[in-house]
């Protein structure tokens, strides 16, 4: 019965992840995530709907347009694939919980928010905003974590990357990090947690530099190279629901022990 319901949520979570790609198109373009129905983005033939089945379609149509044959981006069934782990990970982790369901939408709207930031350099505030909302609103519903923990969440994670940012631009003059980054560490916090914003922040930089510093030597392009930050706050917000909580805990214990009881 476990196993049947387990893969009952992957599969929702490929339904998800299938939705998911409808907002990585639309959103940044201002278009209805509802309509009209998906379209191929090359012949603008209505896409069936045996032909959108997620993965499934995407092997049996050998990753082309039934209609026009032009290749399909690998990024449909990635998507679709992260999401349905999401999901039934999360959900073996925490149970049908409303933990499970918190989480579940910060790492799902976290996740299509990295692709729409490795797209367009945006981390649209449609996603953004709401999320912290309804972070601070789970927080008065979930019997598993306090307000206060949210509320510190969303000064920490927020205070901590405008600081860094108004620091940053007061010196060089120019913008070193967008506000999508701010309120996204915002909704991370909101969900996860002050010490979740301690780990993202650590990690999410550590893995910037080595990626941004990587990509920068391959394109010779110096220091100056610009890379979104949004998918390096997602995935430290993604490592932590499953192995921070524990590292974090560890960390605050041995060295602020004052601290580990808050």
């Amino acid at each position: 019965m476990s196993l049947c319901v387990s893969f009952g949520i992957f599969l929702l979570g490929l339904c998800f992840g299938s939705f998911g790609n409808v907002v990585i198109a639309r959103v940044p373009l201002g278009i209805s995530v509802v309509r009209p129905r998906s379209r191929c983005p090359n012949c603008k033939k209505q896409i069936r709907w045996f032909d959108n089945i997620p993965v499934l379609s995407f092997l049996w149509l050998k990753a082309k347009c039934r209609s026009c044959h032009v290749k399909i981006s690998w990024r449909y069934p990635t998507v679709e694939l992260l999401s349905g782990l999401l999901f039934v990970g999360l959900f073996n982790k925490l149970g049908l919980t409303v933990t499970f369901f918190e989480w579940v939408i910060l790492g799902w709207g976290s996740l299509v928010a990295s692709f729409i930031d490795l797209d367009h350099r945006i981390l649209p505030d449609v996603m953004t905003l709401p999320g912290i909302g309804l972070g601070l609103l789970g927080a008065f519903l979930n019997p598993d974590r306090t307000v206060l923990d949210a509320v510190l969440g969303i000064v920490a994670g927020g205070g901590f990357l405008w600081s860094v940012a108004f620091i940053y631009q007061t010196i060089r003059h120019e913008e070193g990090m967008g506000g999508g980054d701010i309120k996204l560490l915002a909704w991370i916090g909101s969900v996860l947690g002050w010490k979740s914003v301690v780990f993202s922040i650590i990690v999410s930089s550590l893995l910037g530099s080595a990626v941004g510093g990587g990509y920068a030597l391959l394109r010779k392009s110096g220091m100056k190279t610009a890379i979104p930050f949004g998918p390096f706050l997602a995935l430290a917000a993604l490592l932590f629901m499953f192995v921070g909580q524990t590292i974090i805990d560890e960390y605050i214990r041995f060295f602020l022990p004052f601290a580990s009881n808050s």
